[in-house]
């Protein structure tokens, strides 16, 4: 036990003491102090003492549409911390291909008596479906929030990051390395995300290279945010004669390496990768990734404060908050080739 004590205490910044008082619920120990000290615990993998177990002030569901791309499992992360300090407990869906929908999920949800949802890259994002359903979830009573992607068919708080300007910071930074053939691999174009991507894209590319919005969609590529989606979209790019790609995704960032490296061409030497997402671990691969950085952590607090408004009865305004993206400088990206 004192050892316990002594490993709490060295976690939380406090005396073995001060976590005693806590455990044994006694008075005395200010609010923070306390969190620190239950926290250690959480950290630690200690198991609380039945007293100071938060009771919960109701489900919230979370439904992503995968958890592969590390970027769901980091946005997961950031909501579910935010609902837990506000004394709700998240509830994790995630959508399998062959599995489970997200109309399921969110019927399986309400059966449950959630709170509310938070959706992420949902239905809400695909220009062809059908929004009434969101409209009947409304007319259930179940308040929710739509997480990257936009419609206005949709009465609903919007969480979405600036992916037009996102393009924009990418498209002016390969410019400025010289540059004069760049790549856009993205996903399937029903997507809203992948559109505004477009849009800033060939904005980008008028204004920083002067060409034509129909000769800069002529270097964009559709394909799956996957490894493989990257690699098979960059292939093309190359075949193309582009000197840097930019990727919709860290994942397909990765496989545009691989194409590039499959092709024989030196990353960033050769061509040059830049990725979205800033998703964990990125800044660890070979060569590290110049990417993107969504803003994860502002983005996730923010659907959190949204739901919670809509929960507690002063819904926030029905409209889109846009965060905007950062540009981060690593290793994938070099000055293009000299003309020859």
């Amino acid at each position: 036990m004192t050892a316990r004590l002594a490993d709490i205490a060295a976690q939380a910044g406090v005396s073995e003491a001060t976590v005693s008082r806590v455990l044994n619920g006694k008075p005395g120990v200010a609010a923070g102090t306390r969190e620190s000290v239950l926290a250690a615990l959480d950290v630690l993998g200690y198991e609380r003492p039945v007293r100071l177990r938060r009771r919960s002030a109701g489900l919230v569901g979370l439904i992503t549409p995968e958890l592969e791309n590390p970027i769901f499992p980091a946005l997961a992360q950031v909501i579910g911390q935010s609902l837990t300090r506000q004394g709700y407990t998240p509830v994790l869906a995630t959508q399998t291909p062959g599995g489970s929908t997200e109309d399921e999920l969110t019927e399986m949800l309400v059966d449950r008596g959630v709170s509310g949802i938070i959706f992420v890259s949902g239905l809400h994002a695909d220009t062809t479906a059908d929004m009434d359903r969101y409209e009947q979830l409304r007319a259930q009573g179940v308040p929710y929030v739509l997480v990257d992607g936009f419609s206005p068919k949709v009465q609903a708080p919007f969480i979405s990051p600036d992916d037009r300007a996102a393009m924009r910071l990418a498209v002016t930074h390969l410019a400025a390395l010289g540059h004069t053939r760049i790549g856009l691999a993205v996903g399937p174009k029903r997507f809203v995300p992948v559109l505004r991507k477009i849009e800033g894209f060939t904005a980008a590319m008028e204004d920083s290279l002067g060409l034509t919005r129909a000769e800069a969609e002529a270097l964009v590529q559709h394909s799956l945010y996957t490894l493989e989606g990257g690699q098979a979209a960059t292939t093309a790019l190359i075949a193309a004669g582009c000197t840097a790609v930019v990727c919709a995704s860290d994942m397909m960032a990765l496989g545009a390496i691989r194409a590039a490296r499959q092709a024989g061409l030196d990353v960033p030497k050769d061509i040059s990768v830049v990725g979205f997402d800033d998703s964990p671990l990125i800044a660890f691969t070979d060569p590290p990734l110049t990417t993107i950085r969504k803003p994860v952590t502002a983005m996730g607090q923010a659907a959190v404060r949204a739901l919670l408004e809509e929960i507690g009865g002063t819904p926030a305004p029905h409209s889109e908050f846009v965060f905007m993206p950062e540009l981060v400088v690593r290793g994938s990206t070099a000055s293009g080739p000299a003309p020859k």
